[in-house]
């Protein structure tokens, strides 16, 4: 059964669409904002993110591009902006389709059934990483001791922020992108949270967390993911 997330502030359209789409044979979720958006797609894994851009906390471009900083869950904007820049820059934060209300149900359906086959058919390579003796799997939020020990459990925000770098590998990936990516725009200066959930990963995932050799802080600007050097990312 296909997962569908719903986020929209409209309680008429989510009962809609809830109905619609429970007929057919979807599993629906749904979230009225941003945050909410990025908290549930985060525990409950959708198939597919159906998604408002006018959100009462935060622009659905900033929740397109915090999913993006760890997930690539295919992504159809169901908007009331129908101005072609909108529509640009949903797509370039990361949107896989766009549609503009009103809808019919039967178009988003088929938009939605598109998406998921093209998601199906082109696997994210970057996905499933070696962090020292741990592999990582972001699409999946498991990782594994590959020495035989026990797995290790990381929180919703930490995936964020470890899937955030892990997809931009050998990159720098500045404080301000991973606050607003993670906690949304209005947290653009807290870079004492990043320190705190950097930490705790390294704790979790480094051989020796106070000289990490993949998770890497470059000081004033921000992190740095650099691949093991020995296995290559499946």
């Amino acid at each position: 059964m296909t997962k569908v997330l719903i986020v929209d502030d409209e309680p008429q359209i989510l009962r809609a669409l809830r109905i619609n789409l429970r007929a057919r044979g979807y599993e629906i979720e749904v979230a009225g904002d941003g945050a909410s958006a990025l908290r549930v797609a985060s525990a409950y894994h959708p198939d597919v993110l159906v998604l408002d851009l006018g959100l009462p906390d935060m622009d659905g471009i900033d929740v397109i591009r915090g999913l993006r900083g760890w997930s690539a869950v295919p992504i159809v904007v169901l908007s009331g902006r129908t101005g072609s820049e909108d529509k640009v820059q949903a797509l370039d934060a990361g949107a896989d389709d766009y549609v503009t209300k009103p809808f019919g149900v039967d178009e988003l359906l088929a938009r939605i059934r598109a998406v998921t086959r093209r998601h199906a058919a082109t696997p994210d390579a970057r996905s499933v990483v070696q962090i020292g003796r741990y592999r990582v799997d972001i699409a999946n939020h498991q990782v594994s001791d590959v020495s035989g020990g026990g797995d290790v459990r990381l929180t919703p925000t930490e995936w964020q922020l470890l899937g955030a770098l892990v997809r931009n590998p050998g990159k720098l990936v500045t404080h301000r992108q991973l606050l607003r990516e993670i906690w949304g725009p209005q947290y653009a200066t807290e870079t004492n949270y990043l320190r705190q959930y950097m930490a705790q990963l390294r704790r979790k995932l480094e051989d020796d967390a106070a000289h990490p050799r993949q998770l890497l802080t470059e000081p004033g600007m921000g992190y740095r993911f650099v691949r093991s050097p020995d296995i290559p990312a499946q």
